[in-house]
């Protein structure tokens, strides 16, 4: 009896799911016209930077590459430093109590630092094995 009731309600909610859901319907225009000319300059200026890079490394690869290292090297401070600040919250704070936090604290920041390091080490080791690598 009860799993007949359980059954009978299962399928009225999903009914009630599937009818009962308001009709979102997008409009045409999403963007205005000085958003999308902003949208514009900076496709135009990140283009002009791949391809500034793409005539200093003289290939179209290697240009590349140094453009996304480049990137990552500018977006991996910020991203390191809140990874060592968190893991230092773990150790300092939230591991007085447990020692498995206390360890998983020391591990994330010194994981980060570690990180930090290679991501501001590696597009200088790029740069110099395509400069003076290349025969």
């Amino acid at each position: 009896m009860k799993s007949k009731a359980i059954i009978i309600l299962a399928i009225v909610a999903i009914l009630t799911i599937l009818f009962c859901t308001p009709k979102v319907y997008a409009e045409n225009k999403v963007l205005d016209s000085k958003i999308e000319s902003q949208l514009v300059e900076i496709k135009e200026h990140e283009a002009q930077t791949i391809e500034d890079y793409q005539a200093r490394y003289g290939s179209e690869a290697y240009g590349t590459v140094a453009y996304i290292l480049e990137l990552v090297r500018a977006w991996s401070i910020p991203l390191c430093f809140l990874g060592i600040a968190i893991g230092a919250v773990h150790k300092s704070i939230l591991g007085i109590r447990k020692l498995d936090t206390l360890e998983k604290g020391r591990g994330m920041v010194v994981m980060f630092i570690t990180i930090l390091l290679i991501c501001q080490i590696l597009p200088l080791a790029f740069a110099l094995v395509v400069k003076f690598g290349r025969g």
